[in-house]
C-alpha cells in the first residue's frame, strides 16, 4: 500500500501554481543561450574556415615561398660557382699579371742589354770606320811605294834596253824585255855560236850596260830596294846536258866579268849586288825544234832581283794598323 504523504504534494502544487511563469521565461533564457551557442559555434567555424583559408594560402605562399628558396638557393649555388670561377679567373689573371710583369722585366732587361750592344756596336763601327780611313790611306801608301817599285824596275830594264839598242844602231829586235820582266840579250850580240868569248862587237852594248847599272846603283833611294842583278845563261837543246850547262855558264861568267872589270872597276863598289849562273837547256823560250826557237833560247838573260825585306817591310806596315777588337754577344 502506497504512502502518500500530501504534505509534500500540496506544497508542490503551490509552488507550481505560484510559478507557473517561471518556465517559459527559463525555456526562453536556454533559447537563447542555446542560439548564443550556435553563433558562437558558427563564429569559430566561420573563423575556422577563415583560418583554414588562410592556412591553405600560408601553406601555398610557403610552397611557393620555398620554391622561390629554392629557384634563390639555385641562382646563389650558380652565383657562388661563378663567384668561385671568378675568382679563380682573377687568381689566375693575377698570376699572369705576375709572369707578365715578370716578362716585360726580363724584356726591359733585354731591351737595355740590346741598347747597349747597339751603343758598343755604333761605337766598334765608329773604329772600324776609322780603321778602315787609315786603312785605305796606308793601302793607297802602300799601293804607290809598290807602283814606285815596279816603275823604277821597269824603269832601269827600260833604259838597259834602249841605252843597248841605240848603242846597235837601233836593231831592237835583238834586246826586249821578257814576259818574266828580264833584259834578254840575243847570243849574236854577244857571242858566237858555241863560244862563250865575248865579241869584239859587243864592248859598246855591254859598256852602255855598265853605265846604266852604275848609275842606277849609286842613287841610293835606288839601290835600297835591289837584292841582286843576276846574269843568267841559256842554251837550246843542241848536245849534250854537261856541255850546255857548262857553255851557259862560262858565257854569263864572261858578261859578269866584262861588267866588273869595265872602265876601271866603275861597279866594284856595287859587286855585291851582281853574281852569275847558267841553266843550260832547262829554262827554254821557245820549241828546240826550230831553227828560230832554237836561236832564241840562246840568250843571255839579265834578272833584277827586288829585295824581299824592303817590300815585306812594306807590307808589314799595312798589316801593323790595329783591327778594332769585335765584341762577341
Amino acid at each position: 500500500m502506497r504512502r502518500q504523504y500530501k504534505g509534500r504534494s500540496d506544497e508542490l502544487v503551490k509552488s507550481a501554481e505560484g510559478e507557473q511563469g517561471f518556465w517559459p521565461s527559463y525555456a526562453d533564457m536556454m533559447s537563447a543561450v542555446a542560439l548564443i551557442l550556435f553563433f558562437l559555434m558558427l563564429l569559430s567555424y566561420i573563423q575556422n574556415l577563415i583560418t583554414g583559408n588562410n592556412l591553405r594560402s600560408t601553406q601555398e605562399a610557403l610552397a611557393e615561398t620555398r620554391i622561390t628558396l629554392a629557384d634563390t638557393q639555385d641562382v646563389l649555388s650558380l652565383t657562388l660557382r661563378e663567384v668561385k670561377e671568378a675568382e679563380d679567373d682573377l687568381a689566375k689573371i693575377t698570376i699572369d699579371l705576375d709572369e707578365a710583369k715578370l716578362l716585360l722585366a726580363q724584356q726591359q732587361e733585354e731591351l737595355a742589354a740590346q741598347d747597349q750592344l747597339l751603343a758598343d756596336q755604333n761605337a766598334l763601327i765608329g773604329e772600324q770606320e776609322d780603321y778602315m780611313k787609315a786603312a785605305s790611306e796606308e793601302l793607297l801608301a802602300m799601293r804607290s811605294q809598290m807602283q814606285t817599285i815596279a816603275v823604277l824596275r821597269l824603269s832601269i830594264l827600260e833604259q838597259i834596253r834602249d841605252s843597248m839598242v841605240k848603242v846597235m844602231g837601233g836593231d831592237a829586235g835583238k834586246v826586249s824585255i821578257g814576259s818574266n820582266g828580264n833584259i834578254i840579250l840575243s847570243e849574236s850580240i854577244l857571242f858566237d855560236l858555241g863560244s862563250s868569248e865575248i865579241k869584239k862587237d859587243a864592248a859598246p852594248a855591254l859598256d852602255q850596260l855598265t853605265e846604266v847599272f852604275a848609275k842606277f846603283l849609286a842613287d841610293d833611294e835606288n839601290a835600297k830596294y835591289v837584292d841582286s842583278i843576276v846574269i843568267s845563261g841559256h842554251t837550246d837543246s843542241t848536245g849534250t846536258d854537261e856541255t850546255n850547262r857548262v857553255l851557259s855558264t862560262a858565257r854569263a861568267n864572261a858578261v859578269l866579268g866584262y861588267l866588273m872589270e869595265n872602265d876601271g872597276g866603275t861597279l866594284d863598289d856595287y859587286a855585291s849586288f851582281f853574281c852569275a849562273a847558267g841553266y843550260g837547256k832547262t829554262r827554254p823560250v821557245a820549241s828546240n825544234a826550230t831553227k828560230e826557237g832554237r836561236a832564241a833560247n840562246r840568250r843571255i838573260e839579265i834578272s833584277i832581283i827586288l829585295r824581299d825585306d824592303t817590300v815585306m817591310d812594306i807590307v808589314e806596315s799595312y798589316l801593323d794598323i790595329e783591327l778594332p777588337d769585335v765584341p762577341r754577344s
